[in-house]
């Protein structure tokens, strides 16, 4: 049985799933409604997946070719154009919800795949689960922090050096009250003259 967390185990509210439970406990939920939203999810993403392919393309340009070739045969008519637009219309109205429905879907899933990593990684600011739930405002507070913290790791020597804000900012202020050196060998310098 697979087993994830919400949030990471150094946190004291971690929430642990089995993902096996979650799935039995949507198959014993067996109601209609699920039922025809599983449906409607399925058909959604194979009309969106057939829209996006080669057969899809060509069909669309298919149909506007055999419309182009009986032009003539309809004498350029109202009903001709009418056809056509009335066609298209209702194409483009049902693709744009079925479009922005696997969007929706795809973008939660990636939110969650997204949230788990930050959640699960040593050091990684745990502020940033659910970042997509903030204001514009917030969003720009948080960005005018990342530019703060890539200017540090541009002046940091080690290209793979790699830290969250606060544990940056305190290196950052460690590494400006000793001089430039690490504060491990500080530490020990520390040690060493409070021996002699």
């Amino acid at each position: 049985m697979q087993h994830g967390s919400v949030y990471s185990s150094r946190q004291s509210g971690c929430i642990r799933f089995s993902l096996g439970a979650l799935m039995s406990r949507k198959e014993k939920k067996k109601s209609p409604t699920g039922s025809v939203e599983r449906m409607v999810d399925r058909v959604a993403a194979a009309v969106t997946h057939w829209a996006g392919s080669s057969w899809g393309f060509g069909m669309a340009a298919g149909t506007i070719l055999v419309w182009a070739i009986t032009g003539p045969l309809f004498r350029w008519s109202d009903t001709w154009q009418l056809v056509i637009n009335t066609g298209t219309t209702i194409v483009t109205f049902l693709m744009v919800f079925l479009v922005q429905r696997t969007q929706n879907r795809d973008g939660l899933a990636i939110q969650l795949k997204l949230n788990e990593l930050v959640a699960a990684v040593q050091g990684a600011s745990n502020r940033l689960i659910d970042v997509e739930d903030l204001t514009e405002a917030e969003l720009k507070i948080l960005h005018v922090h990342y530019q703060r913290l890539a200017e540090m790791a541009s002046d940091e020597e080690d290209m793979t050096a790699s830290h969250s804000i606060d544990e940056a900012e305190n290196r950052h202020r460690e590494k400006r009250r000793s001089g430039g050196q690490p504060a491990s060998s500080v530490a020990k310098k520390r040690e060493t003259s409070s021996r002699a």
